[in-house]
């Protein structure tokens, strides 16, 4: 068993969302992709969409992938979702052994010594990295120093011990942006094709992003 952990608002949920967490499942090997929807984000404003809602429809989009799974510990959780808590308790409960990655993107890796307890995320998880080509990790400061003694070049090795390592791949990430789409809903234009169906009818049937 080889557990990922994918996190963000997914206010909402899109194909942007589901492909590179499908992605980056095949090219570790992992067994499972947890989508993790945040309860309270502690670096950004709270969501505008209710956790419930946005747990809902991470749970629609993923129906149907035996790799994908939904979990709820952030939306349940009290006060702010902080990722090292996550790892944490999702570490008390797969065991010492299990590999687990935390998935990221460039972004919160430059700026990872903004985060509650950073350092310590490498005790419980491998930090993998998802990044668009020509990308450029941090070569000066605390995280690249933090980074030096734990980059792992072969994907593959990551499951040969249950924490630790950071890997950085490179992915064709889909342009689309949760912001257009609430901006798109609020103008009254279609999100076809932007996200699974499946969650554009609960969309609808719950009159979410409407200006």
């Amino acid at each position: 068993m080889a557990i990922g952990v994918f996190g963000g608002t997914f206010d909402p949920i899109h194909i942007g969302h589901l492909r590179t967490g499908l992605e980056l499942c095949e090219h570790l090997g992992l067994d499972e992709m947890r989508f993790m929807p945040c309860g309270d984000p502690p670096h950004r404003e709270p969501p505008g969409t209710p956790a419930g809602h946005r747990l809902a429809m991470a749970r629609l989009a993923i129906e149907g992938e035996s790799l994908l799974r939904v979990d709820d510990r952030e939306v349940r959780r009290e006060g702010l979702s902080y990722s090292i808590d996550s790892v944490a308790h999702l570490r008390e409960e797969i065991g010492a052994r299990v590999p687990l990655c935390l998935c990221v993107g460039l972004d919160s890796l430059v700026n990872l010594n903004t985060w509650h307890r950073w350092r310590e995320l490498a005790d419980y998880a491998h930090i993998l990295v998802a990044v668009r080509p020509g990308w450029s990790r941090p070569e000066t400061g605390e995280v690249a120093d933090w980074l030096a003694g734990r980059r792992v070049d072969d994907a593959r090795q990551l499951l040969q011990s249950p924490a630790g390592g950071v890997h950085i791949t490179e992915m064709t990430l889909l342009p689309v942006s949760a912001t257009e789409i609430r901006d798109a809903l609020a103008a009254g234009r279609s999100i076809r094709y932007l996200t699974p169906n499946s969650v554009i009818d609960y969309i609808r049937d719950h009159n979410l992003y409407r200006s």
